[in-house]
């Protein structure tokens, strides 16, 4: 499907791994350490030596960061591109066509994800998902879990919330399959998680702050507790809490002002731990989707960015970055043409990061690609600019406008010979594209 503002779906495929057997994966040199010192033999004071040296050598390069990409370059591998799982999925009701996606009896994340959109009209759109629409899905799926009520607190730093009914339908589960799904299957990450929550994911073990605690009138009444400078004052702030220190068991007799420490920190690890022990299992239990959990654990570091929030600023020059230019052969009259709306690309991208910044950048994004930020696993195929030619077999004139294509990541500019109307024609197309081209 191509026309102004919207995208086709010709091509494009989920990236894989070269398959390379002889190509060790981010773990087996954990393995091989692990085979090593257990082979190691007991001897001399020289041979212990020298087997302190190589277990010194072994850690020193476990130690090593490995590229998330990497490792989630060796978990997509193992998806099968000839067998499918869809989703029908309605921009307004994304989370709903999730469950129902995910809660299929035939759904396998070791499948493709195959997604088609429908308008608010219930009119089908066109096409069939080649990579676009899967990654437009994970995108909006992503911004609908983050907003969800599952999870409470700073819109960049959020905990669990106890969600009964989300508790009750098992939705904390499919929540973490999705994150899984997503950054396996080329989606962007969840990166709203606060680092408690990553503490708890990676081993478990977590030193939650009086700022985790979302609810803002508890919160108030926490912070004169822990503000209290007489026991006097400690016993008064404490009084409005009788209740919920009753359900939370950590009610009890203060001795000494310094028993209010105790109490502060029993009060905050109850609110945003242990009340929401269950919602936090079933989480886990999602992120196990496709060995996702097991590689957060393994390579906590490389997956620290990708689940906490960390500014990133993105840039004209990174999105051009991201884009390969296909251009007609040197000396053509196309290619001089070309060349000229190359500026004419290059200028509007820096004009949107001077007139809006990032936001209009990931717009630009989103619109060729589906993704409003590289995906952790990158893009495959990679995106390109290429360019209207008036020869073209589609079209009988050349349009005015830019056409995207989701599905191979391709975006084609008309060669327009003034800039104005370039980047007047680029705005409107931006501000008026439907389907999977839409920011």
């Amino acid at each position: 499907m191509q026309g102004s503002g919207t995208s086709g779906h010709d091509g494009g495929s989920l990236a894989r791994s070269d398959g390379n057997p002889g190509t060790s994966g981010p773990d087996e040199d954990y393995s091989s350490y692990l085979t090593l010192t257990a082979a190691l033999p007991d001897g001399s004071s020289d041979d212990e030596e020298l087997n302190q040296a190589i277990i010194a050598s072994m850690e020193s390069q476990i130690a090593v960061k490995v590229p998330v990409q990497e490792i989630l370059l060796e978990l997509s591998s193992k998806i099968s591109t000839k067998q499918q799982c869809k989703f029908n999925i309605n921009r307004s009701a994304v989370w709903e066509g999730a469950v129902r996606g995910f809660q299929r009896v035939s759904y396998n994340p070791n499948f493709m994800i195959c997604v088609k959109f429908s308008d608010d009209m219930g009119r089908n759109e066109e096409g069939i998902d080649l990579g676009g629409p899967r990654r437009e899905f994970l995108r909006l799926l992503m911004e609908t879990i983050a907003r969800s009520p599952m999870f409470e607190g700073k819109e960049n730093s959020k905990n669990l919330a106890l969600d009964s009914a989300a508790l009750r339908e098992d939705r904390y589960y499919i929540v973490g399959k999705a994150i899984a799904v997503s950054l396996v299957h080329g989606g962007p990450p969840p990166n709203f998680l606060s680092p408690t929550v990553f503490s708890l994911l990676v081993d478990g073990s977590a030193k939650p702050v009086l700022a985790d605690i979302a609810d803002m009138e508890l919160l108030e009444k926490v912070k004169k507790v822990a503000e209290s400078t007489t026991l006097e004052d400690l016993e008064m702030t404490k009084a409005p809490l009788l209740d919920y220190l009753a359900n939370a068991g950590c009610l009890r007799p203060m001795r000494s002002i310094r028993d209010k420490d105790l109490l502060v920190h029993d009060i905050v690890m109850f609110q945003v731990i242990h009340r929401v022990q269950g919602p936090f299992q079933r989480f886990c239990e999602g992120l196990k989707t496709l060995g996702v959990l097991e590689k957060i654990r393994r390579h906590p570091d490389s997956f620290r960015p990708l689940f906490c929030y960390e500014p990133s600023t993105l840039t004209a020059d990174q999105v051009d970055d991201v884009f390969s230019i296909w251009l007609s052969p040197e000396g053509s009259n196309k290619r001089a043409a070309e060349e000229r709306v190359v500026t004419f690309w290059r200028d509007y991208l820096h004009d949107a990061e001077e007139e809006e910044g990032p936001s209009k950048l990931q717009k630009i994004l989103s619109f060729a690609t589906g993704a409003s930020v590289v995906p952790p696993i990158g893009f495959s195929p990679t995106p390109s600019v290429q360019f209207i030619q008036k020869e073209d077999d589609d079209f009988s004139c050349t349009p005015m406008f830019p056409l995207a294509n989701t599905c191979i990541n391709c975006i084609k500019l008309p060669l327009h010979v003034s800039y104005q109307e370039f980047k007047e024609k680029f705005d409107f197309a931006l501000g008026n594209s439907y389907g999977f081209g839409r920011a």
